[in-house]
């Protein structure tokens, strides 16, 4: 008899643990740190100006008892009220809009749109409202200015106007033999079938663009003297108008072309009136070319800035428009720039923002500079220790900074031209977000799987967190390598649902891992050609486990992971490939093997897709599939059916490998949903909740809480 009551002591603890049950009061707790709760309670947290001359502007306040409006004069340092005319709060807009579902792109003159119809482009007099075709040969999966490739499905037109409204730079997007993705719409009735051009990696035939000028007068189209060129850009996995540029005077148009697997990049420049093409440049790369600052052209000076990583970091070289030579080198030293705010062609001067110039401060803060066009003189003109967003004057001699960290809240301030502070303006008031008893995130510094690189993130906690406990870690993870888990740096009330989760009992962690942007180039290429091997999970399971060795109230043997999309991906990869570490994931819409998604995406990151003799490929090894039989935790995919982006496939085809494996899993299926969940997110979010409070924390959720339907 002695045994079984050995048995039963040893059985009664889990019991009682396991009869532990969270109430409905301890989710609307949790629900109250969502952003739509929280961010209301945060006054000038931005601050938006509108300069009235090259000195003055005015801007809304947010006060406590209600908005006032504040004008500014910068030679006299003073503030007063100001009261804006209609004319101030009027603004003019060029962007493209929406009528009647059809977008349209707005001439700079304002009085033309443009649109397509029927595979063609079309303009319409925004006065007369009549419509005049542009082209008339356009045919189905061979129209112009179409974007329809992958997961881009919209009928935005794809150009770029003239400065004189004359002329439209574009192109026409032959698709006609690319593969189609279907997808099946679950209705009463007869199915749904909705098919588009989706290329895969490794197709033979993918979109290729022919590049067009199209006159507005007669019209005519003029076709550029080359060979049609790969659908993509140099910006993540789309084309886009940020590599297109017009001469003032509409009679050259500068492009870039880009090579199938973004290791080429040309930059082209193209007679609007003969469509004869010259290259200027050619920047090649080993693994993916990226241009994460858009490159400019001094059509006065004829010179032009291009972006290059060909020293580890994104810097910025000064070239000769004619001959393609290199003048000189502009930004020099450790460093990301990633954006040219201002170019003065008369002082030879240039405004730029870059992440991880000032060492000693955290490399994801964002800082701005000015810099003469030669690579001399370098002025900080944003000093203080956080992550910056700034607005110049027209003339650039004042700047309007706000700056915040992740736990500091915003602050505004008027700069001169040399980084001197002329004025304080505003400071964020979250008297109302810390008296509801908000605490900010902590950041969080580790080490890379190298031992010597630092990798930065942060962490959330109970806001009645006691360090007497052991609470089960959490990790929001997303792989990049377009971007990272963590997101902006500047000072946000709430970042997702992170804090909302770690209310339930939990400390959630989100860490940049190797691989991720905005380093160098190195770092940046980490798990190039790898995505499913590393996907930066030896940084995020290390980076854990040294907080759990620095934080005694972290319960590493209770760790689990949850992720959309590339975050789905890890999660699923975490599962598998660290089956004894990870105890619980929810992968949400993950783009389980590349084989299944967009071509440009894969082909960037992973490289060309190569087929063996035996009938394998490079790309198999990195499918979440092929490892499902190492699942021991507690696993929930969740995908919605309708998914234009991540094709729901790429779940099946792990939920297959699942059960051929005899494993135990949870699915949950969105049939009418997209890559986001929409209005069902909350269901998302609170089935989300349920699976770590019961599976990690081992307690019981409030059964189908009303998450986000209160009164």
């Amino acid at each position: 008899m002695k045994k079984p009551l050995l048995v039963l002591l040893f059985v009664l603890p889990f019991l009682a643990a396991s009869q532990t049950r969270l109430t409905e009061a301890d989710y609307a707790r949790a629900e109250k740190f969502l952003p739509q709760n929280l961010n209301p309670l945060v006054l000038n947290g931005s601050i938006r100006v509108t300069w009235k001359t090259d000195s003055t502007f005015w801007y809304r306040a947010q006060r406590a008892e209600g908005d006032e409006y504040v004008l500014v004069d910068a030679v006299r340092r003073t503030k007063s009220a100001y009261s804006p005319s209609a004319e101030d709060t009027a603004g003019r807009s060029r962007q493209p809009f929406f009528r009647g579902g059809s977008p349209a792109v707005v001439s700079p003159d304002g009085k033309l749109e443009a649109f397509i119809r029927n595979w063609n482009l079309w303009i319409r007099d925004r006065a007369t409202k009549k419509e005049t075709p542009l082209t008339t040969d356009g045919t189905e999966n061979f129209g112009y200015a179409t974007d329809n490739a992958g997961w881009t499905t919209s009928d935005r037109p794809i150009i770029l106007w003239s400065p004189d409204s004359k002329k439209i730079a574009t192109h026409q997007q032959d698709e006609r033999n690319v593969g189609d993705m279907h997808l099946v719409e679950s209705v009463v009735g007869h199915p749904k079938l909705k098919s588009w051009k989706y290329p895969l990696p490794g197709d033979s035939i993918v979109a290729m663009i022919h590049r067009v000028i199209i006159e507005i007068d007669g019209p005519r189209i003029v076709r550029l003297q080359m060979p049609p060129d790969f659908h993509r850009g140099t910006v993540e996995d789309d084309i886009t108008t940020a590599d297109y540029k017009w001469s003032p005077d509409g009679k050259q148009f500068a492009f870039i072309s880009t090579s199938r697997y973004h290791k080429d990049a040309w930059v082209r420049i193209a007679n609007a009136a003969t469509g004869q093409v010259r290259t200027i440049l050619h920047e090649q790369v080993d693994t993916h070319y990226e241009m994460n600052c858009e490159w400019q052209i001094l059509w006065e000076t004829q010179e032009f800035i291009w972006y290059s990583q060909r020293d580890n970091w994104g810097q910025l070289y000064l070239y000769d428009l004619n001959t393609g030579k290199l003048k000189n080198q502009i930004t020099k030293g450790p460093g990301m720039t990633v954006q040219i705010v201002k170019i003065d062609e008369k002082d030879r001067t240039m405004v730029f923002g870059a992440y991880g110039r000032e060492q000693g401060r955290d490399p994801y803060f964002l800082h701005y500079y000015r810099i003469g066009l030669d690579g001399k003189n370098v002025v900080l003109l944003t000093p203080e220790d956080g992550h910056h967003s700034i607005q110049l004057s027209p003339d650039g001699n004042y700047l309007v900074d706000t700056f915040s960290k992740p736990d500091v809240p915003p602050v505004t301030n008027l700069y001169d031209k040399n980084g001197r502070l002329v004025m304080p303006l505003e400071k964020a008031d979250i008297s109302k977000l810390t008296a509801m008893g908000w605490k900010p995130p902590i950041p969080i510094t580790m080490k890379g799987r190298d031992g010597k690189t630092d990798i930065y993130g942060l962490m959330f906690r109970p806001t009645n967190f006691d360090p007497n406990k052991k609470y089960p870690i959490v990790n929001n993870a997303y792989p990049g390598p377009q971007s990272g888990s963590v997101g902006s740096r500047a000072f946000l009330a709430a970042r997702g649902d992170r804090q909302a989760m770690a209310e339930l009992g939990f400390i959630v962690v989100t860490i940049d891992g190797m691989g991720t942007p905005n380093r160098s180039k190195s770092f940046h290429d980490t798990y190039y050609g790898a995505m499913g091997r590393d996907n930066t999970l030896p940084d995020q399971v290390g980076g854990m486990k040294q907080l759990a060795e620095k934080y005694p109230w972290i319960d590493i043997d209770r760790a689990g992971i949850w992720g959309h999309s590339g975050g789905g991906f890890i999660t699923t990869s975490a599962m598998f490939r660290y089956p004894d570490f990870f105890k619980v994931g929810v992968s949400q819409s993950g783009n389980h093997d590349q084989r299944l998604y967009e071509d440009d995406w894969g082909e960037r990151y992973q490289g060309a897709l190569l087929r063996n003799p035996d009938g394998t490929d490079n790309y198999e090894i990195e499918a979440n599939q092929n490892f499902a039989k190492y699942l021991k935790g507690k696993l929930l995919l969740a995908h919605g059916m309708m998914d234009n982006n991540v094709p729901p496939y790429s779940t099946y085809l792990v939920v297959e490998a699942l059960i051929n494996a005899n494993k135990d899993f949870d699915l949950l299926l969105f049939p009418l949903k997209q890559h986001g969940y929409g209005n069902q997110n909350n269901y998302m979010m609170r089935r989300r909740w349920d699976y770590f409070v019961k599976h990690l924390l081992g307690a019981e959720p409030p059964k189908e809480y009303p998450l986000g339907r209160q009164e």
